[in-house]
């Protein structure tokens, strides 16, 4: 297996943090802390870069919130520089990783995305009458930091860029700990007990990293079990058959095989039923003939446009916010069999 070594440079080279920030401001020119750092980027940039190349660097602290759809979730999110940095490390590593992911992982990916795991579900759900339907309890908070670790350091031997991967990670510590609900497994000591875990969901760097988690999963349910109709997005994961018996037998070998990675599943969910009668994934609910919006979806985003219109009457919400809140929501949307939907809600708005 290929290591790689002497990349540190790569990532504080300077048109390198350049395009990282650039990547970083992308749709958040209009806030402070991009606004602030936009107004003396080079000496930022070059703060950055001196950090870096000393070994000096030091993350900031996080500002963490809740958002409560599709669930209630703690976001974090690092100090604009700091994302700028994350930027710049993935633009160098995440390329390594990029050529060993399997085909059907479809989160935080460039030309993936959940439109085209939607897609894909559907196309299997075509093809197998079943399908086991699976989701990580608690993912992002249950990442176990000595795995990770383990994980990203097999491909990548440069102790400089180890020691930036480890300054991120360690930054995290405690940001999560009161969503982590702690899970014991057998063999388990103090040690395995109390060791870090957790990755902020605002990162770049944690989306990135969990798919470097779960890659050893994916290739063993295409490899070990040789399930060739599989389709993963983050935590969210589908493997289809032609025999429900099969599907069965896979969860139990998967229950296992998660344990390896402490992590576990939503058991009572992760159930075995017929691809006709609809597989919820990513918002929708898909069946082989066509796809709809969740229920719960369609009464969030009414209650949405709701608050908007009334923002807008109030002259609290611009008509180029109000449309482009909208114009996601079409944009989403319409990958579903959704015309007479759109039609329904969007009728009843009057401005």
């Amino acid at each position: 297996m290929k290591t790689y070594r002497q990349i540190y440079p790569q990532i504080w080279d300077f048109e390198n943090l350049y395009l990282a920030y650039r990547k970083a401001r992308r749709g958040k020119r209009g806030k402070s802390p991009a606004a602030d750092f936009e107004l003396v980027q080079e000496d930022e940039l070059l703060a950055l870069q001196d950090e870096l190349c000393s070994r000096t660097y030091l993350p900031g602290p996080y500002h963490s919130f809740y958002i409560h759809e599709p669930k209630k979730r703690l976001i974090s999110a690092a100090p604009f520089r700091d994302r700028v940095v994350h930027h710049a490390l993935c633009r160098v590593i995440e390329p390594i990783w990029e050529r060993r992911f399997i085909h059907d992982s479809y989160a935080n990916r460039v030309c993936k995305g959940n439109h085209r795991a939607l897609d894909r579900c559907q196309q299997f759900a075509r093809q197998h009458p079943y399908v086991l339907q699976c989701d990580v309890r608690k993912f992002f908070p249950s990442i176990d930091h000595a795995i990770l670790r383990t994980e990203l350091s097999r491909l990548i031997a440069d102790e400089e860029v180890l020691w930036l991967i480890d300054q991120i990670i360690k930054s995290g510590v405690g940001v999560l700990s009161e969503s982590y609900e702690m899970v014991y497994f057998p063999g388990d000591d103090l040690f395995a007990i109390n060791r870090p875990r957790g990755l902020p969901i605002g990162n770049l760097t944690s989306q990135f990293w969990a798919n470097v988690y779960l890659n050893r999963f994916d290739h063993f349910v295409k490899r070990e079990l040789k399930c060739s109709a599989y389709v993963r997005y983050v935590d969210d994961f589908l493997l289809f058959a032609d025999e429900k018996s099969t599907l069965w037998d896979w969860k139990q070998t998967i229950i296992q095989q998660m344990a390896k990675l402490r992590l576990t599943l939503h058991e009572n969910r992760a159930q075995v039923f017929p691809t006709q009668t609809g597989i919820p994934f990513l918002g929708f609910r898909v069946y082989p003939t066509h796809r709809l919006v969740k229920r719960r979806k369609i009464i969030h985003f009414r209650r949405k446009l709701k608050r908007n219109l009334q923002a807008y009457h109030q002259d609290e919400l611009s008509l180029d916010k109000l449309d482009a809140s909208i114009q996601g929501w079409i944009n989403h949307v319409r990958y579903g069999d959704t015309w007479g939907l759109r039609r329904a809600i969007l009728g009843e708005i009057s401005l």
